[in-house]
């Protein structure tokens, strides 16, 4: 007799099999998840602890765990303060570590690169005198408008979404007017500047491209680029600073398998991996914001410098750090030895509003010239295919979103402002008509509870600009 086969039985014989592959799709996406979490866990943890001078238990609970992607809950990370090293693991699985070494923050090591993993500690800078702290008003101002504004940084209006702000300096006419800190931070903890780090990348490429041994019209930027065949050799320095390179790129910081958290958190040789990607459109066309650029950018430094590793690796503090008296800051590289300009440059308010002053300035700090003249001008300078006319250098000239204000007018900021933003709410903005500069750091989760617009159209109506301003003094809530 033949046996018929009843639907009920293929449903569940068909859902069974959806069941197993779907399990086993979940399983390969978590497969590759896992070391990205583990990897961001490890770094966030030694850069807290072995940079900031934080506690391992509160940046785990406050910067590791505090409204992010749930997997992260699942995700152990421990200290090791003797090693001076931070690991992480997923269930006992998916392990990876983080090393600090003086002079170069924290390291992930990743196995999967060839090269070798273990840099040099760098060689101790001289420094035979203390940076000149940044000079403060002595006149009488209008208190109350002004602390107001500062302390509306720190409120927290809405407890599903957070603020975090952790550090708040104004700084007008090169004088600090008020700064405030948020417990556990102070004018010496430095804070990772996240993309705050591409403005530093473009000042010290201006200072190469001041040197002659970079100019923007260069292109055959990398070896790999380098073939008369392939489209990639027509990259220019502009195009690369301007974000307009053609290279595909995905930065999409709510997709945990995006190009950008790959490369920042699972890949050895960061630049190698931005620059292996394919153009998708033609070079100078279209403008797409991409880490990976910036990555490229920290190579073709290091190219351009030549020497030795330990001459690149000082680079930023030679160059950059030690004019401006920045000693809290920090600019950390890969595994592979190339400086994780995308993201890793860590430096206290103060030292961050220094390099905000260097740029009101237009690259001068105590009459010495530290950028060429006209860099800052051409940074500022719009790059015509970003879609709002928002993005010039590697720096944002208008506040970009979700940093925007939601008001209806938005307020009106100086048409002469421009602005260094990195995730999670980091700023330092620059208006230079106004000689203000602005840092607010923090962990604003999500990062549309951080309207910046509102906070620096705030602080600007508050300061009398005809009139001399005392400091408020420094705050700790």
């Amino acid at each position: 007799m033949k046996r018929t086969i009843k639907p009920r039985a293929v449903l569940l014989w068909a859902l069974g099999v959806l069941s197993i592959a779907g399990l086993a799709f979940a399983a390969q996406t978590l497969t590759r998840i896992a070391p990205i979490g583990t990897g961001y866990a490890a770094k966030i943890l030694c850069t807290g602890v072995f940079v900031s001078g934080r506690s391992a238990g509160e940046v785990i609970r406050e910067d590791i765990r505090a409204g992010v992607h749930p997997l992260l809950h699942l995700i152990s990370p421990t200290i090791d303060v003797k090693a001076r090293r931070a690991r992480a693991t997923f269930l006992g699985m998916a392990a990876r570590e983080a090393w600090f070494r003086p002079g170069l923050g924290c390291t992930l090591q990743i196995g999967d690169h060839d090269g070798p993993v273990a840099l040099p500690d760098l060689r101790p800078l001289d420094k035979p005198n203390p940076p000149a702290p940044l000079a403060k008003t002595t006149d009488e101002p209008n208190r109350n408008t002004l602390q107001a504004a500062i302390d509306s940084a720190f409120d927290e209006p809405d407890a599903s979404r957070p603020r975090r702000t952790r550090a708040v300096v104004v700084l007008y006419d090169g004088k600090v007017i008020a700064e405030r800190y948020a417990p556990g931070f102070s004018a010496q903890t430095p804070l990772i500047g996240w993309s705050m780090s591409k403005t530093v990348v473009a000042a010290l490429v201006g200072v190469l491209v001041g040197q002659g041994k970079l100019s923007l019209d260069a292109t055959r930027l990398l070896p790999e680029w380098s073939a008369n065949d392939d489209p990639r050799s027509r990259i220019s320095l502009d195009e690369l600073l301007r974000m307009t390179s053609g290279l595909q790129f995905n930065e999409d910081y709510d997709d945990p398998l995006s190009d950008v958290a790959v490369m920042l958190f699972a890949k050895a040789d960061q630049s190698a991996f931005a620059a292996g990607k394919p153009l998708v459109s033609t070079p100078g066309a279209r403008w797409n914001y991409s880490s990976g650029t910036t990555e490229i950018l920290a190579r073709v430094m290091r190219r351009a410098l030549g020497g030795t590793e330990q001459d690149y690796l000082a680079f930023p503090s030679r160059a950059l750090f030690e004019p401006l008296g920045m000693r809290t800051a920090v600019f950390e590289p890969d595994a592979s030895g190339v400086l994780v300009g995308a993201s890793f440059v860590c430096a206290s308010a103060i030292d961050w509003a220094r390099f905000g002053q260097l740029l009101l300035q237009d690259g001068i700090w105590e009459g010495k010239r530290v950028l060429p003249a006209g860099w800052v001008r051409y940074m500022r300078t719009v790059t015509t295919q970003s879609p709002r006319r928002d993005y010039g250098a590697q720096v944002w000239v208008k506040v970009p979103e979700p940093f925007n204000s939601r008001a209806s007018p938005p307020p009106a900021l100086p048409p002469d402002a421009f602005h260094l933003v990195g995730h999670e709410g980091q700023f330092v903005s620059v208006v230079p008509g106004r000689k203000l500069v602005v840092v607010r750091l923090g962990l604003s989760r999500p990062e549309e509870a951080w309207d910046h617009e509102t906070f620096l159209a705030r602080l600007i109506e508050a300061i009398a600009l005809d009139a001399s301003i005392h400091p408020l003094p420094a705050q700790t809530q």
